[in-house]
C-alpha cells in the first residue's frame, strides 16, 4: 500500500481545484487523506503514443491529380482503418488505423484537378481550364498524358493559368468543413493542412498545419509558391495569420536530401548571412523536420558520418528533387538532419538562436491518397507506381540524365510520425508538436521513450512505467537540460518496445552532436542497449545482429533481438562548457524490405543491385543542453 502525506494531498487538491480563497470541505478532505491504492491517480503527462502521417496528397493536389483519383474522403477513410479502392483498382487497407493525419495537398491551384475533370464553372470560364478540359475528356490517351504533363510543368511559372480564388476557396473550404467531420476528439484527429511548395529543382517545400477548426483555417487560403517562392515570406506571413486571428499554425520542412544543399544553410533564401530576426522567425514556425519519407532517409549520410555504420540508409543522394543539378559532396551538410543540428549549435553562438533546434517527425509525401508504407503494404510514391510486377522498374522521377533518374525500386517504405500526446485531440496532438515530443520511424510502430536529466540511475530500469520516473527526474525528447550541477554529467533514460507487427530490436543508440572550445562541431553514435550476448570488439563497434530473412518466401524468424530494451546511458565524454544535443535511434533486426514482398507476390526475379531486406528504425527528437 502507497501511502501519501496529507499536506501534499491537500496543496495539490487546493491547486486543482482553485480553492485558494477558501478551505476545502470536511468531504472533499476525507476523500484524499486516506490511503491511495493507484499508483495512476493524478497522473497527467502522456502514456499512449499516436501514429500519423503530416504529409499526405490526394486528387486534390495539381501534380498527384494528373494521375490519382482517389479523393480526400476515402483518404481520411483509408487513414481511419476502412478500406478504399486505389487508382489503379486494388482493394487498400490498413494493417491497422492511425490516430491522426494532415492532408497537405499543394497549395498551388489548390483543388484544381477534380474542378478542371467535373467541368466546374469557374474553372472552364478560363482560357487554360477550357483548353485543358476539352483535351484531358478527349479520349486521346497521348494527349490526356502530354496534357497532364503539361498542367505540371504550368506550375513552375510565377503566374498561376488559372488563377481563380473563388474556386480556390471553394476547394480549400470544401476540405476544412470534411476535416472537420471526420475528426472525432479521442479517436481521431484530422488536422488541417496544405503544403507550400517552392517549384523548382530544390526541395524547399513545407507542409503548413493549423491547431484550430474550419472557422479558423478559412480566415485564410493555401499560401502558395505565387505568392512567394521564398520560405521566410512563408514564416512572416504565418507570423501575421497569428497576430490578426490569435490562432497557431506551424510549419514542416519536407526532407533536406533532395534540395542540393539549400534546406539548412547559414544563408537566407537570397545568399545573405542569416539574421537573427529570420533565425527567431524559422525556430518559432518550424518546430519539428520531415525525417525520413518515401523519397529517401534524411538522419545522416556516410559521407558525412563515415564512422556511423548506419548511416546510409535509403539514401537518394544523386541529384535534386527534378534531376536537373547533379549532387556534389559539399552540399550534403546542408541537407541532413544530424548535421543542421550541429549547423544550429554554431549559428546559436553567432546568433543567440538557434534556428535548426527541431524535433523530428516521418511521413509519407504519398501522392495515392493511401498513408501505406508497410513493408508489406506498399502503395508508392504516386498511382503511376502502385503495387503491380514491374512497378521495381518503372521510372519514378524522370531526369534529362537517365543517370539522374530515380527508379521505382528505389522508392523507400517510410514514413510515420509518432507523438507523445495527453490525448487524441487536435490541441493536444498540435501542442506535443510544438514541444517536440515526437519522434520519426521508417514504417514501423515501435514504441520510443527518451528522457534526459542529472540523476538517472541504473535502477530507473527496474520498472514498467518508466515514463513515471522519466518525466519526475527529467525532461522528455523534444526538451532541454537545465544547467550542470557541479561535478554531474547528464544522464538518460531510455526504453523501446517492438512494434508487434515487426522484427525485434536490434539495438538503442544514442547520436551525440557537440560543440568544442575552438567553435567546430562533432559528432558520436553510442551503443547503450543491445540485443543477444554480443559484446563490443577492439575497435568499440558491436557485432551485427545477424539476419534470419528468407529472401524467396519473404519472412523473417523473430528468433535474435529482443522484444524491448531499457537503459540508463551517462554521457562519458560530457564537457559542462559546450553546448550538445542528443537524440535515440532504435535499430529493428533485419526484415524483408518492400521490394521481397514484391518478388515472391508477383513470382519475379529482380538484379543484385536491389535490396531484398530492411532495417527499420526510430528517430526521437534531441534533448539540448547549453552550458
Amino acid at each position: 500500500m502507497r501511502i501519501v502525506t496529507v499536506p501534499l494531498l491537500v496543496a495539490s487538491l487546493v491547486a486543482a481545484t482553485a480553492w485558494a480563497d477558501e478551505p476545502p470541505t470536511k468531504e472533499a478532505l476525507a476523500r484524499v487523506t486516506g490511503p491511495q491504492f493507484s499508483p495512476y491517480a493524478g497522473r497527467n503527462f502522456p502514456t499512449r503514443v499516436l501514429w500519423g502521417d503530416t504529409h499526405l496528397h490526394t486528387s486534390i493536389s495539381v501534380d498527384a491529380g494528373t494521375m490519382n483519383r482517389v479523393g480526400q474522403e476515402d483518404a481520411f477513410r483509408f487513414a481511419r482503418g476502412e478500406e478504399v479502392t486505389s487508382t489503379g483498382g486494388l482493394r487498400a487497407k490498413l494493417s491497422r488505423p492511425l490516430d491522426f493525419l494532415v492532408i497537405a495537398d499543394h497549395a498551388e491551384m489548390y483543388g484544381l484537378m477534380p474542378q478542371l475533370l467535373s467541368g466546374d464553372p469557374e474553372v472552364l470560364s478560363t482560357e487554360a481550364g477550357k483548353k485543358w478540359f476539352g483535351e484531358l475528356t478527349s479520349g486521346d490517351n497521348d494527349r490526356i498524358f502530354k496534357t497532364a504533363m503539361e498542367i505540371v510543368a504550368s506550375l513552375s511559372g510565377d503566374v498561376p493559368p488559372i488563377n481563380n480564388k473563388k474556386a480556390v476557396r471553394n476547394a480549400w473550404q470544401a476540405y476544412t468543413t470534411l476535416a472537420d467531420r471526420y475528426n472525432e476528439p479521442g479517436r481521431f484527429t484530422a488536422l488541417i493542412g496544405f503544403e507550400w511548395t517552392a517549384i523548382g529543382g530544390d526541395n524547399l517545400h513545407r507542409n503548413v498545419v493549423f491547431r484550430g477548426d474550419a472557422s479558423v483555417a478559412n480566415r485564410t487560403l493555401p499560401y502558395s509558391q505565387y505568392d512567394s517562392k521564398n520560405p521566410e515570406n512563408l514564416w512572416k506571413h504565418l507570423a501575421a495569420f497569428e497576430k490578426e486571428t490569435g490562432a497557431e499554425v506551424l510549419a514542416i520542412p519536407h526532407n533536406g536530401n533532395l534540395s542540393n544543399g539549400r534546406m539548412f544553410t547559414v544563408e537566407t533564401f537570397d545568399g545573405k548571412p542569416l539574421t537573427k530576426e529570420l533565425a527567431t522567425l524559422r525556430a518559432r514556425f518550424e518546430p519539428l523536420i520531415e525525417a525520413t519519407q518515401i523519397k529517401g532517409d534524411g538522419e545522416s549520410h556516410p559521407f558525412l558520418s563515415p564512422n556511423d555504420e548506419f548511416a546510409g540508409y535509403e539514401t537518394w543522394d544523386r541529384s535534386n528533387l527534378t534531376g536537373t543539378q547533379l549532387k556534389k559532396p559539399e552540399m550534403l551538410q546542408w541537407e541532413y538532419a544530424r548535421s543542421a543540428l550541429k549547423t544550429g549549435l554554431q549559428l546559436e553562438r553567432r546568433l543567440g538562436v538557434n534556428p535548426y533546434k527541431f524535433g523530428m517527425v516521418g511521413s509519407t509525401d504519398s501522392h495515392t491518397s493511401l498513408t501505406a508504407v508497410e513493408e508489406d503494404n506498399f502503395f508508392g510514391k504516386h498511382s503511376g507506381v502502385e503495387p503491380g510486377p514491374h512497378r521495381w522498374e518503372h521510372v519514378v522521377i524522370q531526369a534529362p540524365d537517365p543517370k539522374l533518374s530515380v527508379m521505382g525500386w528505389q522508392q523507400a517504405a517510410s514514413g510515420y510520425a509518432a507523438v507523445w500526446a495527453t490525448e487524441n485531440t487536435r490541441e493536444a496532438v498540435f501542442d506535443a508538436m510544438k514541444r517536440k515530443e515526437t519522434y520519426a520511424t521508417t514504417g514501423s510502430r515501435m514504441t520510443v521513450r527518451f528522457f534526459g536529466g542529472w540523476d538517472f540511475a541504473a535502477q530507473d530500469t527496474m520498472t514498467r512505467q518508466p515514463a513515471s520516473i522519466g518525466y519526475a527526474k527529467g525532461v522528455p525528447m523534444g526538451g532541454d537540460l537545465r544547467k550542470a550541477p557541479a561535478g554531474k554529467r547528464p544522464s538518460f533514460l531510455l526504453a523501446a518496445m517492438k512494434d508487434p507487427y515487426s522484427g525485434n530490436l536490434d539495438r538503442i543508440q544514442v547520436v551525440k552532436g557537440w560543440m568544442d572550445k575552438a567553435g567546430k562541431t562533432q559528432e558520436k553514435v553510442y551503443d547503450v542497449a543491445w540485443s543477444d550476448d554480443r559484446k563490443p570488439g577492439a575497435d568499440g563497434k558491436l557485432p551485427p545482429v545477424g539476419n534470419t530473412v528468407d529472401v524467396a518466401s519473404a519472412t523473417w524468424t523473430n528468433s535474435i533481438g529482443s522484444p524491448e530494451l531499457i537503459a540508463v546511458w551517462q554521457d562519458p565524454d560530457f564537457d559542462a562548457g559546450e553546448s550538445a544535443f542528443y537524440y535515440a535511434r532504435v535499430i529493428e533486426i533485419p526484415t524483408p524490405r518492400w521490394t521481397a514482398y514484391e518478388a515472391k507476390r508477383y513470382g519475379i526475379t529482380m538484379p543484385p543491385e536491389v535490396p531484398m531486406t530492411t532495417q527499420e528504425r526510430a528517430y526521437t527528437s534531441p534533448i539540448w543542453y547549453s552550458p
